[in-house]
């Protein structure tokens, strides 16, 4: 899942796709509405195996969205990316409460 923000500035998205065009078209739907939003002739740029595109996306906040990379008709990635202002490291959905989460994946319990 990708997080973007409600801003209307330019925003990068990373993805590892099936193929790596020069130009791609992206498609947002809104899960709440199902309203398409389509963004053509995006340029990317790839490095070390990621394809990056940005463009200005018009998203609301708290919305979540399919997101779909073409290549002409073909779907080269799917994803879904879900809209928020609030600091990343801070955000949680879990009964709207804000939790940080301090543990770490190589923490043990020795006895």
């Amino acid at each position: 899942m990708k997080i973007l923000t409600t801003s209307t500035d330019a925003q990068s998205v990373s993805v590892i796709p099936r193929e790596y065009p020069a130009t791609v078209t992206l498609r947002l739907r809104n899960e709440s509405t199902n309203e398409v939003t389509t963004y053509s002739s995006v340029a990317t740029t790839s490095n070390k195996g990621y394809l990056s595109v940005s463009n200005a996306f018009s998203l609301e906040e708290g919305v979540f969205y399919e997101f779909s990379v073409l290549n002409g008709s073909n779907v080269i990635y799917k994803d879904k990316i879900f809209c928020t202002d609030q600091t990343i490291a801070d955000y949680s959905v879990n009964n709207n409460e804000y939790v940080i989460e301090n543990s770490y994946d190589n923490d043990y319990i020795l006895l």
